[in-house]
C-alpha cells in the first residue's frame, strides 16, 4: 500500500431527505469532497441488511445489500416511485440522526412498489444478476420471505419443514411466497446497480473504497440457514458454543458476542470454499478489506451455548496461515488490512507477519500514562495503518472530555498539542506525520463533532449519527489538502 489517507464515514452517516443515508448524489458529493482533499480512501463500515440492533455487524446476510442504502431519488428519476410518494412518507424529522423504526415502517412499501413497476421492465437485467447472484440471492431472498412469513423471527424458531430446509417445504413456500421473493431480489439488484456506478465514479476520482468483514456471521443469517454444515452446529441446528472474547481489564466477564463458531474442519476439508465465496463476494463491493478481530483466525475463544457471561469460555486454534494462503492465492489484487487490536500472543504477531497484511495502531490508545504502549507512533514500522479513532472509538473532540485527564497530558506532551492548531488538529497531525503507509480519521474528527457512530457493550442508541448538510465546505476540504500534501500522503 502506497502512503496515503483517507476519511471514515459509514454510508448510513451521509445526508439525505429520506432519514438515512444513500448511494445516491451525496455519496458522490462526499466522493467529491475527498477528491479536494488530497484523500485516497473511503472506509466505509458492512454495507449489509441490518438486523436486531441496527448494527451492520449482525446482517442477515454476508453478501447482500442494505435496502436502506438504495437511493429512493434514482428511483423517481427511473419512473420506479413518485416524488409524491417520498414526500408524503414520514421518514424522521431530525437530519442528525436516523431514525431506524420509521425507516423499517416505511422504506419496504416504498421499494414494494418499485419492484412492481419494475420487476418487468428490467426482465433481461435482472435475468442476468440473478445468474451472476446464484450462489447467495435465491437463499437470501426465500430466507427474507419465510422471515416475513414467520412474523420476523429468528429461522430457529420457523417451523421445522423450513428450518431444516426439507425440499417439498422449500418448493411450497417458494410458489406462496412469490411476491416477497420477488421484492428481495429486486431490492439486490437496485442495490449492487448503484454500488457499481458508485464505486466507479470513486474510482474516476481517484478514491477507493476500504470495507468492513466481519469475522462472524449471525446465527440468523440466509448464511447460516442455507449452510448449516459449515458451523458447530448440533443435531437440531443449535449452536453447540458461540464466539466472545475473554475478560479483560474492561470487561470482567468478557464479551458474549453470541454468533456460531465456525466448523474449521468441514471448511478445510471443502477447501475453504464458503470462504472464497465470502471474500470474492466482499471483492464486488471493496478495494481494500478489513478483516475484523484478525486474532481469531490464530485462536478464538469459545463459549459454551447458553451461557450468561463469555467468563467459561475456552481458547480454541483456529485455521491461522492455511485459510490465509488460500485466499491470497484466490484473491492477489485485493488488498487486506488485519484488525489485530486487543490483547496479542506471539503466535498472533507471528500470523500477522506471516500474512504480510498492515495490522492497526489507533492513537486514542497511545497514551495511556500508565504504561508503555506500541500504539505511539515512534514505534511504528510503514506496513501499518494508523486510525485517529475507529467507529468503536470517540471522535477526538469527545474522547478529550472522556479520557482520563493524564492521558490527554501525555498525548499534549507527545504530539506538542496547543491552542493555537486545536487539540484535534494536533492529534491528526500526529498521525498523518507517522511513517504509517495509511493514516485514516473520522469524518467528526476534522469536523470536531462529538457525535459517536457506535459504544461497544451499549446495545442502544449507536448507528444514528449523521452529517449536517452543508458542513463538507471547500475551506475543510482545502485545510485537509494542505495537511496531506504537507506529510506526502496525496
Amino acid at each position: 500500500m502506497e502512503r496515503s489517507s483517507g476519511i471514515l464515514l459509514p454510508i448510513s452517516s451521509l445526508p439525505s431527505p429520506y432519514g438515512i443515508g444513500t448511494l445516491g448524489k451525496e455519496a458522490r458529493a462526499f466522493v467529491d469532497f475527498l477528491a479536494r482533499a488530497k484523500q485516497r480512501w473511503w472506509q466505509i463500515l458492512p454495507v449489509s441488511p441490518t438486523s436486531y440492533g441496527d448494527s451492520p455487524y449482525q446482517s442477515f446476510s454476508a453478501y447482500a445489500g442494505n435496502p436502506y442504502f438504495v437511493d429512493l431519488e434514482a428511483l423517481a428519476a427511473d419512473g420506479l416511485v413518485t416524488k409524491e410518494e417520498l414526500d408524503s412518507t414520514d421518514w424522521g424529522t431530525d437530519p442528525g440522526k436516523v431514525d431506524y423504526g420509521k425507516i423499517y415502517n416505511s422504506r419496504f412499501a416504498v421499494l414494494q412498489k418499485a419492484t412492481e413497476r419494475g420487476w418487468d421492465r428490467y426482465e433481461k437485467e435482472l435475468s442476468a444478476f440473478r445468474e451472476e447472484n446464484k450462489a447467495w440471492l435465491p437463499d437470501y431472498a426465500l430466507f427474507m420471505a419465510l422471515k416475513r412469513a414467520n412474523g420476523m423471527k429468528a429461522w430457529t424458531d420457523w417451523p421445522e419443514d423450513v428450518r431444516f430446509r426439507r425440499a417439498e417445504a422449500l418448493e411450497k413456500s417458494r410458489r406462496e411466497l412469490e411476491g416477497d421473493i420477488r421484492l428481495f431480489t429486486f431490492i439486490q439488484f437496485l442495490f449492487f446497480r448503484q454500488w457499481t456506478a458508485l464505486r466507479a465514479y470513486a474510482h474516476e476520482k481517484g478514491v477507493g473504497i476500504i470495507g468492513d468483514l466481519p469475522i462472524y456471521v449471525a446465527m440468523d443469517s440466509a448464511d447460516v440457514w442455507a449452510d448449516p454444515g459449515s458451523f458447530q452446529l448440533d443435531e437440531r441446528n443449535v449452536p453447540v458454543e458461540v464466539s466472545g472474547v475473554p475478560p479483560d481489564s474492561f470487561t470482567a466477564d468478557g464479551q458474549l458476542w453470541g454468533n456460531p463458531l465456525y466448523d474449521w474442519e468441514a471448511m478445510k476439508a471443502d477447501g475453504y470454499g464458503w470462504w472464497i465465496r465470502r471474500i470474492a463476494g466482499a471483492g464486488k463491493l471493496y478495494d481494500v478489506l478489513r478483516i475484523d478481530h484478525f486474532r481469531g483466525l490464530e485462536s478464538y475463544w469459545a463459549v459454551p451455548a447458553g451461557a450468561e457471561t463469555a467468563k467459561n469460555g475456552h481458547w480454541v486454534k483456529g485455521p491461522g496461515m492455511d485459510l490465509l494462503r488460500v485466499l491470497k492465492d484466490w484473491f492477489p489484487d485485493l488488498q487486506f488490512i488485519a484488525e489485530d487490536l486487543g490483547y496479542l500472543t506471539p503466535q498472533v504477531r507471528q500470523l500477522l507477519e506471516d500474512s504480510g497484511f498492515p495490522g492497526m495502531k489507533v492513537l486514542e490508545f497511545a497514551f495511556d500514562s500508565r504504561e508503555p504502549s506500541n500504539y505511539l507512533p515512534h514505534t511504528y514500522t510503514r506496513r501499518c495503518v494508523c486510525y485517529a479513532g475507529t467507529h468503536d472509538n470517540a471522535p477526538l473532540a469527545r474522547w478529550r472530555h472522556e479520557a482520563a485527564a493524564e492521558d490527554i497530558a501525555m498525548a499534549t506532551r507527545y504530539l506538542g498539542l496547543n491552542d493555537a492548531e486545536g487539540f484535534c488538529r494536533g492529534v491528526i497531525r500526529g498521525g498523518m506525520s507517522s511513517v504509517a503507509d495509511l493514516f485514516i480519521a473520522q469524518m467528526q474528527d476534522y469536523l470536531e463533532d462529538e457525535g459517536r457512530i457506535n459504544t461497544p457493550g451499549i446495545p442502544q442508541g449507536n448507528w444514528q449519527w449523521r452529517l449536517k448538510p452543508g458542513v463538507l465546505t471547500d475551506t475543510l476540504a482545502g485545510e485537509i489538502a494542505e495537511m496531506t500534501c504537507l506529510y506526502d500522503r496525496a
